[in-house]
């Protein structure tokens, strides 16, 4: 700690230079959009068929919402097929109410993109092993998902389709 000395010889703590601590609360967290289609189930039951295939998509989003609080979304589908055809699809976008203060604006957007959705994560997982086991399949269960790596990869598209455009 700096110190400094007024005009009677007595000395006065600086004030601190250190911003203060980012604040995060959850403000609330909901399913903002569900389907499951399960369109061959009489099919299925007759003859199982073969292995599933599937096809596995994540994207998440943010925005403000209003001062100091951002909504951050999972956006999640999945696709079993087999030769019967399509066996379901499970479309779910899970968000949740972030009320974050003093966050550096730099920040923000890596905050919103990848430690929300961490968080919210688990409760997506749950959701989509039970809803593909009250859809009548074993529970479909997520491996934990590195939403760094997603945001990463989605900021070096980013650099490399403004590298590609033509400048003016």
């Amino acid at each position: 700690m700096a110190s400094t000395t007024n005009g009677n010889g007595s000395s006065e703590v600086a004030a601190q230079t250190t911003p203060p601590p980012v604040q995060v609360k959850i403000a609330a967290q909901y399913i903002k959009d569900l389907s499951f289609e399960n369109p061959n189930i009489e099919k299925l039951i007759k003859e199982p068929g073969d292995q599933p295939n599937l096809q596995l998509a994540i994207n998440v989003s943010a925005k403000s919402v209003g001062p100091s609080l951002y909504e951050s979304s999972i956006d999640f589908n999945a696709q079993a097929t087999n030769k019967h055809g399509e066996i379901y699809q499970l479309e779910l976008v899970y968000a949740g109410l972030f009320n974050i203060q003093n966050i550096p604006e730099q920040a923000l957007e890596p905050f919103l993109l990848v430690n929300c959705p961490s968080i919210l994560f688990p409760f997506v997982r749950r959701l989509v092993a039970d809803l593909t086991r009250e859809g009548g399949f074993p529970p479909l269960l997520l491996d934990p998902f590195d939403f760094a790596s997603l945001y990463m990869r989605r900021q070096q598209e980013l650099r490399a389709q403004a590298e590609a455009a033509p400048k003016n």
